[in-house]
């Protein structure tokens, strides 16, 4: 489909999974073939949507995000809007054989787009300088589903920034990209930090940094009470399995634990992410600070 066509032709233009433009969407699916590229895969109407209307920041000067999309016959109909903003951000558009889509995809059941995107992390620096109220930190979190999620979640309580440290999973795996269901382009994400460097430049702005972990000394339903999480609070979340070593935690300025009142063990590390990230947003917004998701 060629950026001058107004309308999608009946019969795909790629037809050939052995396309070299197929062969180098195919690669972004490997991490070093990202990294050298500075490029990865956004799937799915809502992903590619998302990516259509984002520009980048810094280096990339507000160029479009999107740069390339491979789309189905099929989807081309079903998602004119979406091939109509993408074709607006100067992508460039391939209406490809149905096989062809899902030889680049990673998913099992491919919904017949699939985005090439520039990388969109944001420096820590511009982060900080922004002066977050609301940040989740990725400390050790390997798992690229539960870091997607976890951003959502940051994205829906209104969170201003998430940080990736370096001992955590990469941002632009194909998983991550999915679960974050589209927040990956709504709110600045800095990677590759060390945590020990994030919560020391996140303290001196003014932050507190609170280690989520279900033996934490202190209790989220007491600091609510206490009315202690109303000022700038930066969560630092750990690994899936094992939570946060010793040695993070102690970096912090609180190890808190989310209550257990029924009789679960304990919670996953996005629902218990969910639970912080919205106590802080309540808190934040009784006292006139933090944003509301549902105020225009």
């Amino acid at each position: 489909m060629s950026e001058s066509e107004p309308n999608a032709p009946a019969t795909p233009e790629l037809i050939s999974s052995r396309s070299p433009r197929v062969l180098a969407a195919r690669r972004l699916a490997k991490r070093n073939f990202r990294g050298k590229e500075r490029l990865f895969l956004a799937e799915g109407p809502q992903a590619v949507r998302e990516a259509a209307v984002h520009r980048g920041t810094g280096g990339h000067g507000g160029a479009a995000t999107l740069v390339e999309l491979f789309v189905t016959p099929e989807a081309a109909e079903r998602y004119t809007d979406i091939i109509g903003a993408a074709r607006d951000a100067g992508a460039r558009i391939h209406l490809a054989a149905e096989q062809v889509v899902a030889d680049i995809s990673t998913t099992v059941t491919p919904q017949g787009l699939v985005g090439v995107c520039r990388f969109l992390d944001t420096p820590f620096e511009e982060i900080l300088a922004a002066r977050p109220r609301l940040v989740a930190v990725l400390a050790h979190v390997r798992d690229p589903g539960n870091a997607g999620t976890v951003l959502r979640c940051a994205d829906a309580a209104g969170a201003e920034a998430v940080v990736l440290t370096d001992a955590s999973v990469d941002l632009y795996n194909p998983k991550a990209v999915r679960a974050s269901v589209g927040s990956l382009f709504h709110l600045p994400v800095a990677v590759g930090v060390p945590v020990e460097h994030a919560v020391a430049a996140l303290r001196d702005t003014g932050v507190r940094v609170l280690a989520a972990d279900g033996a934490g000394d202190h209790d989220l339903d007491d600091e609510l009470d206490r009315d202690t999480m109303g000022g700038p609070t930066a969560w630092v979340f750990g690994n899936e399995a094992w939570g946060l070593p010793e040695e993070t935690r102690a970096l912090t300025d609180a190890v808190v634990r989310v209550p257990i009142h029924g009789k679960a063990e304990s919670l996953n590390l996005a629902t218990a992410a969910a639970v912080c990230l919205y106590a802080s947003a309540r808190a934040q917004r009784a006292v006139g600070g933090c944003r509301s998701v549902t105020e225009s």
